[in-house]
Order: C-alpha cells, then structure tokens, then sequence
C-alpha cells in the first residue's frame, strides 16, 4: 500500500494500458517529452518509445479524426486534450463521426478521449469549463468522471476496453489535491455502477467529480452538528449511469439533493431530477433541490471563482432547507 494522488492514478493506468495492450497508443498536444499540460503522462514516452506516444500538431479536429480511423482499424488510441474546452472546436469529429460510426458501419470505435475539465485555479473562461452534459446529450458515446485515485485508475481500463468511443473527464483540482492509499494492483471498474461513498436515512446527494468531496465534508459536518445522516452516491459514469442504484437510494431517504460543478440550466442534473419524478415521485418527502454552478462564464478572479464553484458551505446551506422542508 503507498499514497497516491489521482494524477498519479491516472498515469498507473495508462501505463498498464500501454505495457498489456500493444494495441494501444497516447498522443495528443505536449503529451511526450513534456509530459502533457499537467504532466500526467511524464515518462511515457520515454518507457514506450515515441511510436506509441508521441505530440500532435494544435488541431483537435485532426487528433479526434485521425483517432476514429486508428480505431476502426485495430488500434486503441487514447487522446489528450489539455482541456476539455479546447474539445469544442472539434464537436462534428465527437459527435456526428465517432460516435455514429458505429451505427453507420457496424464498426466499433474503441477510442478514450481523456478530458482535464472544472475550475479551482483561477483559470478563468476557455480553461474551467465542465461540459460534461454536451457529451452526454450525444447518442453513441459514453462519458465517465471519476473522484478518487482508485476509480480514475480502475475507471480507466474499462473505458479503454470498451468498444465504444469514451470521453474519460478529469477534474483538475483533484489531480494533486486528492490522495488515496492503494495497493499496486488493481482490475478494472465497470461502467456504469455507481458507488455508495457515505451511507445515510435522511436524504441522498447523487454528485460525481470533484464535486463527491465536497459532498463528504458537507455531510460529515451536518452529521456533527445537526445529527443528519446524508447518503452521498458518486455516479462515476454519467453515460450510462446507474439508475437502479440511484433509484433505491432514493426510496432508502426519500429526500434528494443533486450537486454538481456545471452549469444549471439543462445541466446533468436536470436529467437526473427528471429520472427521479418520472419513477420516484411517490417516494419524495420534499422537492428535489440542486446546487450548482449559475449561468455564467468562470470567472478569473479567485473571490468570484470560489463564489462560482458549489462547496460544502452552500451545500450545508441547501441540506438544511431540504431536511425542513
């Protein structure tokens, strides 16, 4: 067992990834000899040699593109983009290539677009952004977003496994800010099981990404000072999410908060909100309440950006408006 931050969870997994699986190759912008933006695949260049990870021009189009024919021809190609923001000016090669390929042809398409996204840094607009619903609104991908070093890891492997293009989303903050004490080995997570991190009677937050830690202090501290036990559920895959698991986590506290970093309106938690009313109505105590970034671009500045992102003092706020409806 030794400590491990997500970053470094993240790294394991690719190099697994690449040491098993000839098939296999990383590439993306800077991702080789410098390591990638925010250093997470350090030394994979150097371990693999330069035909299984290598640097692309700054075209996210022509990376995404050219990961769809690696794909359909046998390769596994993992692709970094240095932010998930940058994904957006290559939406037609996401969402009406890779992802109805298969649909179209009958190929599969088993290609990881691993996504650093989410504030915390001061990043401000272009480098801060969540995005998670865009994704999950199109038919054909699936969209993972671990919170912890285990699931990053775990998560991983499975998302590269699968024969359908994954859009794998890590949360910035967490890659230096959240450490786990794990064993060397591990075995893949399968998608779309959600995990039970903090069990609870008196309501559930359904959350996922940094957002799960934000969760456990605000429950932890509601728990000391209020004597409420609050259930948090970290969905893990968004696309194809666990609703059964959701779903009796509702009937166990009959009282629902969903909390997650991006934008409100039609955010993912309005589609969970929807999934609960159209087969949990009956069970609800009180209305479903969210807490989640407002309407807005991020902002740079430090004070507004805290403001901005959701965190355990708003949430403690919204728990006990929930707890005495």
């Amino acid at each position: 067992m030794r400590e491990i931050t997500y970053l470094e969870a993240i790294r394991q997994g690719l190099r697994r990834l690449l040491r098993e699986h000839p098939e296999v190759v990383v590439y993306g912008e800077d991702v080789g000899a410098f390591g990638g933006a925010f250093k997470v695949t350090l030394g994979l260049q150097a371990e693999f040699g330069a035909d299984r990870v290598f640097d692309t021009p700054i075209s996210e189009s022509a990376i995404f593109g050219s990961a769809i024919g690696m794909a359909t021809q046998g390769l596994r190609p993992i692709v970094e983009l240095q932010f998930v923001d940058f994904g957006m000016t290559a939406v037609h090669q996401v969402m009406n290539n890779a992802a109805t390929t298969h649909y179209r042809t009958g190929l599969a398409v088993p290609l990881t677009i691993r996504a650093p996204c989410g504030g915390g840094f001061g990043g401000g607009p272009f480098h801060s952004e969540e995005l998670e619903t865009f994704f999950c609104h199109m038919p054909g991908l699936k969209v993972v977003y671990p919170a912890t070093p285990a699931d990053a890891r775990g998560l991983l492997l499975s998302a590269v496994m699968d024969p359908n293009p994954v859009v794998f989303l890590e949360n910035k903050f967490l890659y230096r800010h959240v450490k786990e004490m794990l064993p060397d080995a591990f075995d893949p997570i399968p998608l779309g099981v959600a995990r039970v991190c903090r069990p609870g009677r008196d309501a559930v937050i359904l959350t996922y990404g940094a957002m799960v830690h934000e969760a456990l202090r605000a429950t932890e501290r509601l728990a000391a000072e209020e004597g409420h036990q609050v259930m948090v559920l970290d969905l893990r895959t968004l696309k194809p999410y666990d609703a059964d698991t959701i779903l009796a986590a509702v009937a166990a506290t009959s009282r629902v908060l969903i909390l997650h970093e991006g934008w409100r309106t039609c955010g993912f938690g309005a589609e969970l909100a929807a999934l609960v009313v159209e087969r949990a109505f009956h069970l609800l105590d009180a209305p479903i309440l969210r807490v989640t970034a407002p309407d807005t671009p991020v902002p740079f500045a430090p004070e507004l950006e805290s403001a901005y992102r959701p965190d355990a003092d708003r949430l403690c706020e919204a728990l006990v408006e929930l707890m005495d409806y």
